[in-house]
C-alpha cells in the first residue's frame, strides 16, 4: 500500500471568480455535466474511509476548485471529524487547500492555522497585473481581497504559499512581480504557465504564453532568485526547488517533472474519481467512491490508459542533454501528433533556452544550497 494523495473538488467547478485563463471551467465544460454539485459529508466519509484503507505512511487530502471555500467551514469541520474517526495507526494525515482568498476572513484563517492546513493562495502580482485576469463574477478586480486574505493568514499563523499563473502578459513583468512578492514578505512561491482550452490550437487566447516568452521569463526569474541566494537569502520557488533537488540526487516532488503521469485520485462532487486535475473528463472516470476501492481504481482501464499515454519519450528528448531535468514537462503541455501520440512539450524551446543559458548557474546554486543545508 502506498502513500495516498487525494484531491477533492468540494464545490465542483463552482467559483466566485471568473478568471480569464481558468482551466477547470474549460475542463468542466468538456463533460456531459459540467458542475457535479457540492461534495456531501456522506460522500466525504466514503472518501476518507477508502483513502485510509488504502494508505500507508501518509494520507494527504487536498481541496481545490472551482473555489473550495464555497463548501463552507462546517464542511471542513466535518472533514476533520471524519479524519479522526477513520485515522489508522502509523498513517500521518495532511490537509491542504488552494483558494482564491475571497472567502477567507479571520474565522477561516484561524481554522486553517489551528488545524495545520497548508494554504495555497492565488495571486498574480501587484494590482494592475493581478486584476488583468483575476476578476470576480461581476468583473471587478480582486487584488485587495486577496491581499487582505494573505494578511489574515499571516496574523493567524497559517502556513501558506503564493501561486502565480504566468501568461504572455505577466511574463514580461517578471521583475516587477518578483520584487513585489519579496517586498510583501512572500517567501514560498509557485509560478505555473497558463493552460489554454483543451482541443484548441495554441495562441488564440489573449493571455497566450509563447515558448520564447516563457523561456525569457524562466531565465530572468532565475537571475533575480540567484541574486538573493548569493546574498544568503533562500526564496522557495517550486520549480527551482525541484530542479535543485534533482541535481542533488533527490526525486522530483512535482508530478510534472517525473517524466510520466501517475494517478492522483481527483474526486468530483458526485463522488466520481479521475486520475489528474487537468483531465477530469468523462472518458477518464476511474470509478466512484463507495463502489470501487482506490486499489481497484488505480488498476482500472482508464487509469492504465492515462498512465500509458504519458510514457512515450520522443526521440528529440532522448537526444537532449536537458532531458534529465526537463523530462518533457507536464503532459497537459505536450503536443499531440497527427497519429494521436503524446509528443514534445509545447515549451520545449523555453526549457532548452533556460538550461543552455542558466544550466551552469543552476548547478552552482545547487552546490550553494547543499552547503547552506549542511551549515543549518
Amino acid at each position: 500500500m502506498p502513500a495516498v494523495n487525494v484531491l477533492i473538488k468540494p464545490a465542483s467547478s463552482a467559483c466566485n471568480m471568473h478568471c480569464q485563463y481558468c482551466f477547470y471551467r474549460d475542463v468542466a465544460d468538456h463533460r456531459r455535466q459540467a458542475c457535479q454539485g457540492m461534495v456531501s459529508l456522506e460522500t466525504m466519509e466514503r472518501i476518507v474511509a477508502a483513502a485510509m484503507e488504502y494508505a500507508e505512511g501518509t494520507c494527504a487530502f487536498g481541496f481545490q476548485g472551482g473555489e473550495p471555500t464555497l463548501a463552507g467551514l462546517d464542511f471542513y469541520r466535518g472533514v476533520l471529524e471524519l479524519e479522526e474517526r477513520y485515522r489508522k495507526p502509523g498513517v500521518r494525515i495532511c490537509n491542504a487547500i488552494q483558494t482564491n482568498g475571497l472567502c477567507v476572513d479571520e474565522e477561516w484563517a484561524r481554522f486553517l492555522a489551528q488545524n495545520h492546513f497548508l494554504v495555497g493562495l492565488s495571486l498574480d502580482g501587484p494590482a494592475d497585473i493581478h486584476n488583468r485576469n483575476r476578476r470576480d463574477t461581476a468583473g471587478n478586480g480582486t487584488f485587495n481581497q486577496v491581499m487582505r486574505a494573505a494578511r489574515m493568514l499571516e496574523k493567524a499563523g497559517a502556513e501558506y504559499n503564493i501561486l502565480c499563473v504566468v501568461t504572455g502578459q505577466t511574463a514580461r513583468f517578471v521583475e516587477q512581480i518578483y520584487r513585489f512578492f519579496r517586498r510583501q514578505g512572500f517567501r514560498w512561491l509557485q509560478f505555473i504557465p497558463c493552460l489554454e482550452p483543451l482541443d484548441q490550437e495554441r495562441g488564440r487566447e489573449r493571455y497566450h504564453l509563447s515558448a520564447e516568452g516563457y523561456g525569457a521569463f524562466l531565465c530572468r526569474l532565475f537571475d533575480l532568485w540567484f541574486q538573493d541566494l548569493q546574498k544568503g537569502e533562500y526564496i522557495s520557488i517550486r520549480h527551482l526547488d525541484n530542479w535543485i533537488g534533482m541535481l542533488l540526487g533527490q526525486p522530483p516532488e512535482a508530478c510534472s517533472m517525473r517524466g510520466s503521469c501517475s494517478v492522483q485520485f481527483v474526486v468530483e462532487g458526485d463522488g466520481g474519481v479521475y486520475p489528474c486535475d487537468f483531465y477530469v473528463l468523462d472518458d477518464l472516470r476511474m470509478g466512484t467512491v463507495g463502489q470501487e476501492s482506490f486499489a481497484q481504481m488505480e488498476r482500472s482501464e482508464a487509469a492504465c490508459r492515462f498512465r500509458e499515454a504519458s510514457r512515450r519519450v520522443p526521440q528529440a528528448c532522448r537526444e537532449c542533454g536537458a532531458y534529465m531535468l526537463c523530462r518533457n514537462g507536464c503532459r497537459r503541455d505536450r503536443l499531440v501528433t497527427a497519429e494521436g501520440l503524446v509528443d514534445r512539450n509545447y515549451y520545449c524551446q523555453a526549457y532548452r533556452m533556460f538550461f543552455a543559458q542558466r544550466g551552469q548557474a543552476l548547478r552552482q546554486a545547487a552546490a550553494m544550497v547543499c552547503r547552506m543545508e549542511r551549515q543549518a
